[in-house]
């Protein structure tokens, strides 16, 4: 019996040591690498959410790739929003700094994305929340880069980032930069 004793002490010793060591590693992973987020609405469909209210995608958003706030044009991104710093939309990228856009709705007829900001859209026009009622955002407002569909099954793929073409900018200024990053 006191071998069992002793072996209940070793068993919840180890317990306790592991759980230590396990909630400060995932708690790092989840707040420096990577974390998972249901997508909910119709803003970014067909991208996301294709069959609307019957089922949301779960993606797979990287905190890592947006750590130097580097995003690029077609990248789905996770925002605090301008509106309510309580919640993160999800959009997509469709300016960056130096660019010259032509809104659909905003203020302005034409914008240029002045620097440490960024444009972003929803995919479904007229069902989204972004830059065309709040204007330019912030890149410090950035929290992850989509990578992934992970939930359901039948939609897993890897994000690719791209920009619809109706939605290029007219002039973009950094280009040469760009084209620096990527090499």
């Amino acid at each position: 019996m006191a071998q069992q004793t002793g072996f209940g002490r070793r068993y919840v010793r180890a317990f306790v040591s592991g759980f230590f060591v396990a909630v400060p590693v995932t708690v790092t992973v989840l707040d420096r690498l990577a974390y998972v987020a249901r997508v909910e609405g119709a803003s970014m469909q067909p991208s996301l959410n294709p069959e609307g209210g019957t089922s949301s995608d779960v993606v797979l958003l990287n905190r890592w790739s947006v750590r130097n706030y580097r995003v690029q044009r077609g990248d789905i991104v996770s925002v605090l929003s301008p509106k309510n710093p309580q919640q993160k939309i999800i959009k997509r990228v469709i300016a960056l700094e130096g660019d010259l856009i032509r809104t659909m709705g905003y203020k302005n007829r034409y914008v240029k994305v002045p620097d440490g900001h960024f444009w972003i859209e929803g995919d479904h026009h007229g069902h989204s929340l972004d830059s065309n009622s709040f204007g330019p955002v912030s890149l410090g407002l950035v929290h992850a880069k989509a990578s992934h569909i992970i939930w359901p099954p039948h939609r897993w793929q890897r994000i690719v980032p791209r920009l619809p073409s109706d939605r290029a900018p007219l002039l973009s200024l950094n280009e040469d930069s760009e084209e620096e990053r990527n090499e």
